[in-house]
């Protein structure tokens, strides 16, 4: 137990003081002193409630998730009757009042579309999604069920919920919090970020990219009148674009969606030196990219985005990479801001900002001076009572917990954690406790010499039997740590994350380091009694 040769000292040594060095920079950072930019600078990042940053309340429209159900129903019916073989003939479709309906141009088909439409019809698990009803021999009517709507929503909200934290991450913004609120909203909390006009107008921006054919059989005068022709339906262009004012009629089925990209990147046409945005789909995607410039070419297509048409450029020929270009009068901004709306994916449903704050830094200002505060008189408090207490040992106690924070301070910041306000408590809860395994430690030596041990005998065993119950103890707090960060969010999660490192690095020190301090001692000056 007291054995350390020289490569044991040298190896925790190292770990000790390059860990305690990356504490540094964070350090440096709270004072005036400039920190060299050619050295490595990882530092702790301060949460909302002591940074400030900013607040807002996100709420999506849960009628376009019922709509857009419809559609994707609408277009999956139709691939089956059509690829049924012998194929079925439908008429008459419609969505209205929230129910898809057609009708069968041959009744006798009833029990085998019925067959066909099963699979479409259930959802994941037990849950059903569409009733089907057979009206007057040859009509059939699918009706979303209220099971299968609350369901489709859940899963449009936690993918919408996880597209808004890849934006913000795409930002270069640090431990955002962002969580559900209810049933339709999110709330999003960006530390340090004082300017949320770009984040507002990120998050506000659907990126919803469709590619769908061009309807060249619609009349002008109809479109402008916003009169479409049967299975289509009209966009305007958008703004900035050389037809900005007038609008586009495209086939309502039969495009492709941008949910397979798998890049965009901001980039220029060597053509022209315009900033555009260059896609590229993955294998399913390309493959359905292919086949519709194969099928159509020498016909437009209309790119759309959020429901505006960028452009309509003609098919000259099948596009088979997997790549594309979108131009639209981009500027290098614009066209990069929406490379990393794509790259994040399109938001499922539309997010209206119903609620914003911008929190100021001076209340965790304060925090931090009043949580330093109590930290450093706790710390004071902590250093006297254990040096009186125990007079050597105490010493190597205090040494540790200093080596303790340091630790502590330099692992958060590696790890790219952040600082919250009841982090700060869990510093000063880490000082309080830190000391607890030196207090076993010393006190369970002292029972060994009351028992009439030896010096070294007796520090042996104090260390020996007092680290079972430290470890048990510490195995109990990262139990309940990692329950915490695992169920908690926001500040909670940063209480658990000073809680589990502060664990790993009082045992650190207050066992492993400790021991090897009164280790030399005991070998070099080989007392014949303690002062403990």
């Amino acid at each position: 137990m007291l054995e350390f040769p020289r490569w044991k000292k040298l190896w925790l040594w190292g770990i000790t003081l390059a860990v305690a060095l990356a504490a540094l920079p964070s350090l440096v950072s709270s004072t005036s002193i400039r920190w060299p930019e050619a050295l490595p600078s990882p530092t702790v990042n301060l949460g909302l409630d002591l940074a400030g940053g900013s607040h807002i309340l996100l709420e999506a429209e849960a009628s376009q998730v019922e709509a857009q159900r419809l559609e994707n129903m609408e277009e999956a019916m139709r691939n089956v009757m059509r690829q049924a073989e012998p194929r079925i003939r439908i008429g008459d479709v419609s969505t209205a009042n929230g129910r898809l309906s057609f009708m069968l141009e041959n009744s006798s088909d009833i029990d085998r579309a019925r067959e066909l439409l099963t699979p479409l019809m259930n959802g994941e698990g037990l849950t059903r999604e569409w009733d089907l009803t057979v009206v007057d021999t040859s009509r059939m009517v699918l009706t979303p069920t209220s099971d299968g709507l609350d369901n489709a929503v859940t899963q449009a909200m936690d993918s919408a919920t996880e597209v808004v934290r890849k934006r913000i991450d795409e930002l270069g913004t640090r431990e955002p919090t962002i969580i559900r609120q209810g049933d339709t909203r999110i709330v999003v909390q960006v530390p340090g970020l004082q300017d949320p006009d770009q984040l507002k107008e990120l998050l506000g921006q659907t990126a919803k990219l469709e590619f769908k054919l061009v309807d060249q059989s619609a009349l002008p005068a109809d479109v402008e009148q916003g009169i479409a022709p049967p299975g289509s339906q009209i966009f305007p262009y958008a703004a900035g674009t050389p037809f900005e004012g007038t609008s586009l009629a495209v086939r309502r089925l039969g495009g492709i969606k941008g949910d397979n990209l798998i890049n965009a990147q901001q980039t220029v046409d060597p053509q022209n030196n315009e900033p555009v945005v260059s896609i590229t789909f993955d294998q399913q995607g390309g493959q359905r990219f292919a086949q519709l410039t194969t099928q159509n070419v020498n016909k437009p297509f209309a790119i759309i985005l959020d429901g505006e048409v960028l452009s309509a450029p003609n098919i000259n020929e099948p596009i088979l990479g997997g790549s594309a270009q979108i131009s639209g009068s981009f500027t290098a901004d614009s066209a990069n801001q929406l490379a990393i709306s794509l790259r994040s994916g399109a938001l499922p449903v539309d997010l209206a900002i119903v609620e914003e704050r911008t929190v100021g830094p001076d209340l965790g200002a304060d925090s931090i001076r009043k949580g330093m505060l109590a930290m450093g008189l706790g710390a004071i408090a902590v250093i006297a009572l254990m040096i009186v207490t125990y007079g050597r040992f105490g010493i190597y106690s205090t040494v540790a917990l200093t080596i303790n924070v340091l630790m502590l301070l330099g692992i958060m910041a590696v790890m790219n954690t952040t600082l919250t306000l009841p982090g700060i408590a869990g510093f000063v809860l880490t000082i309080g406790a830190a000391v607890d395994a030196n207090v076993l430690i010393n006190e369970r030596i002292r029972e060994e010499r009351k028992r009439g041990r030896r010096v070294i005998a007796a520090v042996e065993n104090g260390y020996k039997e007092a680290s079972r119950a430290i470890y048990d103890a510490n195995i109990t707090n990262f139990i309940a740590g990692v329950l915490l960060f695992a169920f908690g969010s926001g500040p909670v999660r940063g209480f658990a994350v000073v809680l589990i490192i502060g664990l790993f690095t009082s045992v650190f020190t207050a066992v492993i380091m400790t021991r090897m301090w009164v280790a030399g001692w005991l070998r070099s000056s080989r007392p014949t009694e303690l002062n403990v």
